[in-house]
């Protein structure tokens, strides 16, 4: 006999109970641990909110004082935009235990994020009372100060944090973007000494001044560079700027002229467009000219990775000439001791570079560009008091001065920035 309509209804309606009357009872005789596990998989492998909030619910109905379910349940109603749930989830959790570090942390960024930073940084000092040491309270405090301007305080929180753990790479590159934006200016006195052990008799001077302005796009430079080179004296006049583009993009700009095209180009300039990767990568592709008796255009790419404290950047400059391609490649690698201006660093390369003021001369005449040379070059630096900048490199060259020619140079620099 056919069924009536009304009759499979009813069975359908019945099969459905019973499912759902099963599906219950086994979740009401799973723990709140396993529904814990089950809210969380909701949540992040099936990103279905609401079967998560209503698992944890469960999981909280059977153990109240498992405040861990509870913290992570607030941040579900962070997530879903709930936020008078979360905040009252928040305060529950740090009501019965105001040291829990998880649950501050949550409540600070949902403050954070939601524009409120004084609301934050009450909950976020609360939680340093009893969490002192607390690397993400530590970098949310920085981050929340540097939104209310409070740069000071601001850099102080992210020291300490690189004093405690100096691979805490997070911390330093705020620290820079905080150094950035709360110095406005700078000024800085570099002097360089190039020595020869047999190409020339002389040795070369070379110094320079600067100036910086941070503005609402980026860093504008002016700077005056002296040389004394083949006992002439020369002058250079530069300016460097860095306009942002996004948060993912910015940009090199560079513009210089010379009265003695025999030491420094009588025209440079140069361009380069660096992109923020994710995990920690930097890339950019741009060109530099130089223009002595002739015009010489040299194209480089460059790579970097931050790696705990370390700072890894491959750069490498490409000089097309009507038969062939002159490379040159540079290695840097920097290990960080503290902040952003605190590290030791060491540079190895084949080849000339172009953003070198003391070799940069070598692309004057046709050909001079494919001189051969293997350079290594140590750099420290160090921040003091805040707001000084202290920097050393030494330098040896292997340097092809003429074909099948070569000689050794030496160079030491020291190099002074005052921000204010």
């Amino acid at each position: 006999m056919l069924m009536t309509s009304k009759f499979r209804t009813r069975l359908v309606f019945l099969v459905f109970m019973l499912f759902t009357s099963l599906n219950y009872g086994q979740n009401e005789n799973l723990t709140s641990d396993e529904l814990y596990t089950l809210g969380r998989n909701a949540a992040f492998e099936e990103d279905d909110y609401p079967k998560a909030i209503d698992l944890l619910k469960r999981a909280i109905a059977k153990s109240p004082d498992y405040l861990e379910i509870q913290v992570f349940l607030g941040r579900i109603y962070t997530f879903s935009d709930s936020l008078s749930l979360a905040r009252t989830t928040f305060k529950h959790v740090l009501e019965k235990d105001p040291s829990r570090e998880d649950a501050s942390f949550a409540y600070g960024n949902l403050e954070y994020w939601n524009d409120n930073p004084n609301a934050s940084l009450k909950i976020v000092n609360a939680g340093l009372e009893y969490s002192p040491d607390s690397e993400d309270l530590g970098l949310l405090k920085a981050k929340v100060l540097k939104d209310l301007q409070n740069y000071k305080e601001s850099a102080q929180v992210l020291e300490r944090l690189l004093d405690q753990n100096p691979k805490l790479t997070q911390a330093r590159s705020l620290l820079r973007a905080l150094n950035t934006v709360s110095a406005r200016n700078s000024v800085g006195i570099s002097y360089e000494y190039v020595y020869f052990d047999k190409r020339f008799d002389d040795p070369w001077h070379l110094a320079g001044i600067d100036y910086t302005r941070q503005t609402g796009i980026g860093s504008v430079a002016a700077r005056i560079n002296y040389a004394n080179r083949f006992r002439n004296d020369a002058l250079q006049a530069e300016l460097d700027a860095y306009p942002r583009i996004s948060d993912l993009f910015y940009t090199y700009v560079n513009i210089g002229i010379s009265n003695n095209s025999g030491i420094f180009p009588k025209l440079r300039g140069g361009f380069s467009l660096f992109a923020n990767l994710p995990a920690a990568f930097e890339a950019d592709a741009g060109f530099r000219y130089l223009s002595f008796d002739e015009d010489t255009f040299i194209y480089t790419l460059g790579v970097g990775k931050y790696y705990k404290n370390y700072w890894f950047n491959l750069r490498t400059y490409l000089t097309p000439t009507d038969d062939e391609l002159s490379r040159s490649l540079a290695l840097t690698v920097r290990y960080y001791l503290g902040g952003a201006d605190d590290f030791i660093g060491v540079r190895a390369g084949v080849g000339i570079s172009p953003d070198s003021n003391a070799n940069s001369v070598l692309f004057a005449g046709n050909g001079q560009n494919r001189l051969r040379s293997n350079n290594l070059f140590l750099t420290y630096r160090k921040l003091l008091g805040g707001t000084n900048v202290v920097l050393f490199e030494t330098g040896i060259e292997d340097q092809e001065y003429a074909t099948d020619t070569r000689g050794i140079q030496f160079s030491a620099g020291i190099s002074y920035i005052k921000r204010f």
